[in-house]
């Protein structure tokens, strides 16, 4: 039998208003200097190809910051309806809903409003009028249960605290037989309570 897993025990509070900040930052101004890699290269770096980068409004490609490439598992199936979970300026959202087509349905949610209002002016600009978005929180998403075939997520779990409260909600939101396609970033050994309870370390 393995260990119970501990959350960290840190302000959720403060660590949305510090990430918000930072990703509110990142739409407003891409070309500054990030700690992360964002953009066209990383999109590149991630396996998307160019005519995938290409289908996106370049305002949209420059804010890019995931950590891989949830289609890497495969295409999504045309009629799909599918969450987005923690959209950002809407890359994956926008490349989600060209698949889906439009008997499908693509909802974006995020914390960050600044985020969602660039990829609602991205669904307008690229003429797809199957995205819908939404203002939550992965531990308390804004939809029904049982609603969705697919949730797509790119670079976002790894910011929230209690990681089985998101898991939690995505298995709530999926219609039976529904899958996920995640890329996060994952770690191969226990890390100490000390530093998961570090805010700086999760904001940084």
């Amino acid at each position: 039998m393995t260990d119970q897993v501990v959350p960290a025990n840190i302000p959720r509070d403060s660590l949305r208003e510090q990430v918000q900040e930072k990703y509110a930052g990142l739409a407003a101004e891409p070309e500054a200097t990030w700690h992360f890699n964002v953009g066209r290269p990383l999109a590149t770096m991630l396996g998307y190809t160019e005519a995938q980068i290409a289908s996106v409004p370049s305002e949209i490609v420059e804010t890019f910051a995931g950590t891989g490439n949830p289609f890497s598992f495969g295409a999504l199936t045309p009629g799909e309806t599918v969450l987005d979970l923690g959209c950002g300026a809407g890359f994956d959202t926008l490349l989600a809903a060209r698949q889906v087509g439009p008997a499908g349905r693509v909802i974006a949610v995020d914390m960050t409003q600044a985020m969602l209002d660039k990829a609602q002016q991205g669904a307008r600009e690229a003429g797809l009028d199957n995205v819908e978005t939404r203002l939550g929180f992965a531990e308390n998403l804004p939809l029904e249960s049982d609603s969705v075939d697919v949730v797509i997520s790119n670079g976002v779990i790894n910011l929230c605290p209690d990681k089985l409260a998101v898991m939690q909600e995505i298995f709530r939101v999926l219609r039976p037989g529904g899958r996920v396609q995640i890329a996060d970033m994952v770690v191969h050994r226990a890390i100490p309570q000390e530093v998961k309870d570090d805010i700086e370390l999760w904001s940084g």
